[in-house]
């Protein structure tokens, strides 16, 4: 066979070889290139490279590389609230959950810790006189009637926290924030869920890599034109990335193929909906949308003046009924306005000193609000479409660039490929 085609094309018998070996260094470029593409679409999290000249919130630079998701990552994350609130949680219901006589009772631990050292203090700083006269038992009295008053103060606080959950918590800001400071939280999301589509890519890359070097060799065997490999490894680059994209996510619903004779195709993320949903909902609430998470986010965030507006209101209620018994004995000593300035300080303390201690609501709140059962529950029950609208558009705008890094690096082994073997 050998003789034949080089005898009837010309082709050195010694040279066959290495039009043989194209379909599989083919396949290896198209393996290569969709892994490649992949890393690049993750990593590196930083702009890798002197930062000279690069167009604001995209990869590449004149002379450096950002991974894709991690450039876009304010954006991308915003994105994704954005489609979890309207289709999967509502964050007013799930708060609603809370039960403030609950909460109440798993935080009295932390009031009592707190209490006792506002009550001295603060007395010692206003009536150090007054306040060491009174016996001990009359002191611990005042710090008794501070424990029996701080379940009606945080019980009645918690209410109104449920009613204006939306003015006080800022869901798209934080967990925005928490992706940009830690970009490796965004990249964890789509790699934990898109495992093994991500896997599917590389792999299908070879396979159809080798289809297209069946073409190429071809082709290359009567057109020894210089520019057919390289040609060659820019079409694998770009066609393996453009096929195995597509095939992840379409078709959305369930296709017939072959008139409905031989069997059903959809893409195979959206095939894999009940198991995506487990682990986006499990890496979601792990990772960002903690208890903690969320109390960190109420009381730093950019709504944080209204929370403690809320605080102050409560706790000055708290503060009157708490020093309403000895206000005819301090005022007798020290005069209304000094006794007002107490009142102030002790709800300024108690103000400052209560986000110290609320750590101790946080397994009760996790376990109460049950996020993540909520967003998996959620995220199961949607349509096949409603489903690949969550996280699909995502990065949908950014599977142009994946195609095209696949073809840059595809031409580039093209041109290897071809001072290398001829």
């Amino acid at each position: 066979m050998g003789n034949i085609l080089t005898g009837k094309y010309g082709v050195d018998e010694n040279e066959l070889w290495k039009y043989l070996i194209m379909p599989f260094m083919s396949g290896f470029v198209g393996y290569g290139t969709n892994w490649l593409a992949l890393k690049m679409t993750f990593y590196p999290l930083e702009f890798w490279g002197p930062e000279l000249v690069r167009i604001k919130d995209q990869p590449l630079g004149l002379f450096g590389w950002q991974g894709i998701i991690p450039t876009k990552a304010a954006k991308m994350a915003g994105t994704c609230t954005d489609l979890m609130t309207e289709k999967l949680i509502n964050v007013k219901e799930v708060f609603s959950r809370l039960k403030p006589a609950e909460f109440s009772r798993v935080m009295e631990p932390g009031l009592i810790s707190i209490m006792d050292t506002i009550i001295n203090e603060t007395a010692q700083q206003y009536v150090p006189s007054i306040w060491e006269f009174l016996p001990d038992t009359v002191r611990d009295e005042c710090v008794l009637k501070a424990l029996e008053e701080s379940p009606q103060f945080l019980t009645s606080f918690m209410e109104d926290v449920k009613e204006h959950i939306d003015d006080i918590f800022d869901l798209k800001h934080m967990v925005v924030e928490h992706c940009v400071a830690n970009k490796q939280l965004l990249n964890n999301i789509f790699m934990e869920c898109g495992d093994k589509e991500f896997t599917f890519i590389e792999v299908s890359g070879f396979y159809f890599g080798f289809l297209f070097g069946l073409v190429q060799m071809t082709i290359y065997f009567f057109y020894t034109a210089s520019w057919v490999l390289p040609a060659f490894g820019f079409v694998v680059g770009i066609a393996t990335n453009f096929i195995a994209l597509k095939i992840i996510f379409e078709p959305i619903e369930p296709t017939k193929i072959c008139c409905g004779l031989c069997f059903s195709f959809q893409g195979l993320f959206l095939r894999r909906q009940d198991a995506v949903s487990e682990i986006f909902a499990r890496v979601n609430t792990q990772q960002i949308l903690t208890t903690e998470n969320m109390w960190t986010a109420i009381l730093t965030g950019p709504k944080k003046e209204n929370f403690y507006d809320l605080l102050r209101a409560h706790t000055l209620i708290f503060t009157e009924n708490l020093a309403g018994g000895l206000k005819p004995l301090v005022v007798a000593g020290v005069g209304a306005d000094k006794f007002a300035k107490m009142k102030e300080e002790i709800a300024k303390r108690t103000m400052d000193e209560l986000p110290a201690v609320i750590h101790y609501s946080y397994e009760y709140t996790t376990k109460a609000l049950d996020m993540e059962k909520t967003i998996c529950t959620a995220m199961k029950g949607l349509s096949s479409h409603d489903f690949e609208g969550v996280l699909h558009p995502v990065f949908e705008e950014d599977e142009a660039k994946l195609i095209v890094v696949g073809g840059v690096l595809g031409l580039g082994v093209g041109v290897v490929q071809l001072f290398l073997l001829f």
